[in-house]
């Protein structure tokens, strides 16, 4: 099939610009902390990590964390967050935006910093089976913002960077971008101030997934 348009594969980041997760998740990492005595990040520096892989993420909320307490913290934040995420959802409009992609033809995908349980899990959670045509977690691949993830999914459906865009709520994910040479659009409403987002020349900010929604279908 011909595919008229600007941008072949559209990959997402998950939390934070296609699910509303970062306040839980800032709530999981401080509560964590707390359990194991460790100091507790504020809010910037707990939401700052997110997108990272889990061990890049904890050496920055808790610098001075000795390694060998890395498992520890890991669990009690994965207990904290496993005990909530039932309450989680989309933003509101994300599946209508999803659907009129798919029904453009665009290949969309998922560039995550989650693990690849912790991202089968939440699509469980949702209505998404079979929209997402490929994924990488963190686990599988490098960690933002390094370009592994966006390479290996360019190279899965044959599109070059040209023809691809990376969407994300966070620097790592347009930083990761930028090292893969392809275009990106930031989310206002996600982890990052978006001001932050300027050094990543995007060629879009949208401030609510309606403008993601109505930017995509027409500049996508």
């Amino acid at each position: 099939m011909t595919r008229i348009r600007r941008f072949d594969l559209i990959a997402f980041d998950w939390d934070g610009t296609l699910f509303d997760s970062t306040a839980l998740i800032v709530h999981c990492i401080q509560q964590a902390c707390a359990d194991i005595g460790a100091p507790v990040p504020d809010t910037a520096r707990a939401a700052y990590v997110i997108g990272l892989g889990l061990r890049d993420a904890l050496e920055y909320a808790v610098p001075g964390l000795p390694p060998e307490r890395y498992s520890e913290l890991g669990a009690s934040y994965r207990r904290h967050y496993l005990a909530s995420q039932h309450a989680l959802t989309l933003f509101s409009g994300t599946l209508e935006m999803l659907h009129a992609l798919k029904a453009r033809h665009h290949f969309l995908a998922v560039a995550t910093g989650k693990t690849r349980r912790g991202l089968d899990d939440v699509l469980a959670l949702t209505e998404l089976r079979g929209v997402f045509d490929g994924s990488r977690t963190a686990d599988e691949t490098f960690s933002k913002p390094h370009p592994r993830m966006l390479q290996e999914l360019m190279a899965e459906f044959g599109i070059e960077p040209e023809r691809t865009l990376m969407v994300g709520d966070t620097t790592h994910d347009l930083q990761m971008a930028a090292n893969a040479g392809t275009a990106c659009v930031g989310v206002s409403f996600g982890a990052h101030d978006h001001e932050s987002f300027q050094p990543f020349s995007p060629l879009f900010v949208a401030h609510s997934t309606r403008d993601l929604h109505d930017w995509l279908v027409t500049n996508g």
